[in-house]
């Protein structure tokens, strides 16, 4: 099975994230805008919210195969999410989804050891996303952000 890991987007590899994409009539699960990638390198700059925007990307070994966007609020261990989470037309059914975000979780838990709350936005006809979230932890809040519910997993300390 091939390995799948996650690094930081920098100036090194950005370009290659704009290549991403989801296949079009999943596109409105994703983000407003094409490419996500340059979406979610903006809200790195523009900081909307107040929170720090961190986006990752995911490999395959020196393919790139997915994206993901961790946003925290310093200071608080309640206030982390995850946004536009999403791999690749080409790489899905692959499995590289759930392992990809069985890294991310992992990566998480040890690279942000303040974090305690981690919470991200469903699109609500987005049936398979829900069911890779609840089966990673994540449950519905009953809120909502945006028009999405909000799915919250509670991390160990």
């Amino acid at each position: 099975m091939d390995e799948i890991s996650m690094r930081e987007v920098t100036r090194e590899n950005w370009r290659a994230s704009l290549d991403l994409a989801v296949r079009p009539e999943q596109q409105r699960f994703v983000a407003d805008y094409v490419p996500v990638a340059a979406i979610a390198l903006a809200k790195a700059y523009i900081r909307p919210g107040g929170l720090i925007w961190v986006p990752y990307a995911f490999y395959v070994e020196r393919e790139m195969v997915g994206f993901v966007v961790l946003a925290y609020e310093p200071g608080r261990a309640d206030n982390y999410w995850i946004f536009h989470f999403f791999i690749d037309q080409r790489y899905q059914g692959r499995g590289y989804g759930r392992r990809a975000l069985s890294l991310l979780l992992r990566f998480v838990r040890e690279h942000y050891p303040y974090c305690r709350v981690l919470q991200l936005t469903v699109h609500p006809e987005n049936v398979h996303a829900q069911r890779l979230y609840r089966g990673a932890g994540f449950q519905p809040t009953g809120d909502f952000s945006g028009g999405e519910p909000i799915y919250r997993l509670a991390l160990s300390s």
